[in-house]
């Protein structure tokens, strides 16, 4: 029966040492209230960063477009997110162009943190502009 005692005693003391430990973690952390709609002023630089490592074969982006960032309704939500569209043929392994992809990314902060396939509502409206800088992206240095 003492030793069931100590064994309680033990993890009573184990859970409050556990408890102090997480609350001295959340109490000297600072949580950062981040405007959510900070106009994305590098959102070419991002969207190419982003695309970059998916990059299967060198040079493979053709007729690439992009839209101006906009305040669009986000699904499901009342809140507005910057918003940009993405289009451009991408070429599988074997060099073939695979046909146009339309791509929506979603800002928070002023940062890209989303860029997903789009449907027709999404950017079938978007007034796209070249993207020259995507059709020059190059897996490494080797461009063909």
């Amino acid at each position: 029966m003492i030793g069931h005692a100590k064994k309680l005693g033990l993890l009573a003391a184990l859970g409050l040492a556990f408890g102090l430990a997480l609350a001295a973690c959340s109490s000297s952390s600072k949580i950062e209230n981040v405007e959510p709609n900070i106009f994305p002023a590098k959102y070419k630089d991002e969207i190419i960063a982003t695309l970059t490592p998916v990059l299967s074969v060198p040079a493979n982006f053709r007729d690439t477009y992009v839209s101006e960032p906009a305040l669009t309704a986000t699904p499901g939500s009342k809140d507005q997110r910057y918003t940009v569209c993405v289009r451009y043929n991408a070429r599988d392994p074997n060099h073939r162009y695979m046909g146009i992809t339309d791509r929506i990314g979603y800002f928070y902060g002023g940062h890209l943190n989303q860029l997903i396939e789009a449907n027709k509502d999404q950017c079938g409206k978007a007034a796209y502009k070249p993207f020259p800088e995507l059709g020059k992206l190059c897996l490494g240095t080797k461009c063909e």
